[in-house]
C-alpha cells in the first residue's frame, strides 16, 4: 500500500500516512531512523482547529475506528462527522501502516523483525503528538479511548492538559496490572516457542501468534460468556465447540496480524504507568484536571472495575459509570450503543 514501508495484511480504505524524517528518540533509549504514523480522518476541521475528537484505538484495532466502532460512529452519535473532526492514528508497532518489525530498517534495507527496538505507551503517544502538529490541530474537544487506547488517552492528556478538554476512559487503567502483565507474557512464550518466530518473514512465528490469540480470548470474555455460547449440545468426546472457537479466533488473527508486532506491543503494554517519574499514579492523576468520563464493566476479567474507580477516585473532575455486559472485557467494543448513549448523556455528542 503506498505510503507504508511494509505490505499490510489487510486493505484498509481511506489510509493516509505522516512522514516523520528525523530520528525518533524512544523512551527506553531506542532510536527508530524515521518515523510513518498511518492515520484516518472524518469529517472537516473548522478554522480554529477545536472541533477535533482524537480516538485512540485498543491492541489489535487500526485507525479505520468508522469500521470497527461503527456503533458509535456516525450522524448524531458521538463519533459524528458532520459536527466534528475525528482522528485515529495507528499505534507504532502495529501492522496497519505505521512504523512496526515488519518496516524496512534503512540501515540493512530489510525487515526489522525482531531488531525492533522496545517502545512503550508514552513513545505511541509521543508519536501522535507529531501527528497532531503536522494536522494543525489547536485542540481536542474529547479523547476517547479503551483498553490499551485508554492508556494512550491518560498519557495523550497528561502530555495535553490545556490543550485536550475532555477525556472518555474505557475499561482502562493508571497502571498495567501484574494480571495483565502475566498475561502477557504467557501469550510471548508461546510466540516464542515457535521456531519460527525470530524469521524474518511476515508468517515468522504464526503458530506461536495463534497459541497467543487463544490465551488472549481467555481475558477478553467470561466464565459465563464461554458456558452459554460454547457449551456442546451432544455428548461428543473431542472438537469441542469451545475449542474450535479458540483455533477459529487465532486463524481469524492470523490472516490481519504478525506475531512479531504482537509481541512487541504486549511488552509495550507492559510499560503503562501514568504516574511513572511523576510522584506516582495518585499524583499524576491529580493533573489531569478536565472532565472525565471513567466507563467499568461488571464483568471484566482482564481490568476490573476496581481498576476504573481508582482512576475515577484520583482524577478530579471524574464521572464513573458501570455498564451491566456479558461479554466482559470485550464489552466497550460489543455493547456499543450503552456506550454511545454513556458519552452523549454525560454531556458530549449532539
Amino acid at each position: 500500500m503506498h505510503g507504508a514501508d511494509y505490505s499490510i495484511p489487510v486493505d484498509i480504505p481511506g489510509l493516509q500516512f505522516y512522514h516523520h524524517e528525523q530520528a525518533f528518540v524512544l523512551e527506553n533509549g531506542g532510536v527508530l531512523p524515521r518515523l510513518t504514523v498511518a492515520f484516518h480522518t472524518y469529517g472537516t476541521l473548522n478554522e480554529e482547529g477545536s472541533n477535533v475528537i482524537w480516538v485512540c484505538h485498543a491492541l489489535t484495532a487500526n485507525s479505520h475506528v468508522a469500521d470497527w466502532w461503527e456503533g458509535i460512529y456516525g450522524r448524531e452519535k458521538v463519533l459524528d462527522p458532520q459536527r466534528y473532526f475525528i482522528v485515529c492514528a495507528n499505534i507504532i508497532g502495529s501492522c496497519y501502516g505505521t512504523t512496526c518489525p515488519r518496516s524496512i530498517a534503512p540501515e540493512t534495507g530489510r525487515p526489522y523483525g525482531t531488531d525492533f527496538p522496545l517502545f512503550s505507551i508514552r513513545d505511541i503517544v509521543q508519536a501522535h503528538e507529531l501527528l497532531r502538529q503536522h494536522l494543525q490541530i489547536n485542540e481536542i474537544a474529547l479523547c476517547i479511548g479503551g483498553s490499551c487506547g485508554g492508556h494512550q488517552v491518560l498519557e495523550f492528556a497528561w502530555l495535553l492538559p490545556d490543550k485536550i478538554k475532555k477525556i472518555a476512559l474505557l475499561v482502562t487503567s493508571a497502571r498495567e496490572t501484574a494480571w495483565a502483565i502475566a498475561i502477557h507474557e504467557s501469550q510471548r512464550l508461546a510466540i516464542q516457542a515457535d521456531a519460527t518466530w525470530r524469521d524474518n518473514t511476515d508468517n515468522g512465528g504464526s503458530a506461536g501468534l495463534k497459541a497467543a490469540r487463544g490465551m488472549g480470548l481467555i481475558g477478553y470474555r467470561t466464565f459465563d460468556a464461554y458456558k452459554n455460547n460454547q457449551t456442546d449440545i451432544d455428548e461428543r468426546l473431542d472438537s469441542f465447540r469451545a475449542a474450535s472457537y479458540i483455533r477459529y479466533q487465532g486463524d481469524k488473527l492470523l490472516r490481519r496480524f504478525y506475531a512479531q508486532c504482537y509481541w512487541y506491543l504486549t511488552k509495550a503494554l507492559d510499560t503503562h504507568h501514568i504516574g511513572r517519574g511523576r510522584g506516582g499514579a495518585e499524583e499524576a492523576l491529580r493533573h489531569l484536571k478536565m472532565p472525565a468520563l471513567v466507563v467499568a464493566i461488571d464483568s471484566d476479567l482482564l481490568i476490573p472495575p476496581s481498576e476504573q474507580r481508582f482512576l475515577a477516585a484520583h482524577l478530579p473532575h471524574a464521572d464513573f459509570l458501570e455498564l451491566h455486559s456479558p461479554f466482559g472485557h470485550d464489552g466497550f467494543l460489543i455493547e456499543t450503543e450503552a456506550v454511545n448513549r454513556a458519552v452523549m448523556e454525560w454531556g458530549f455528542g449532539v
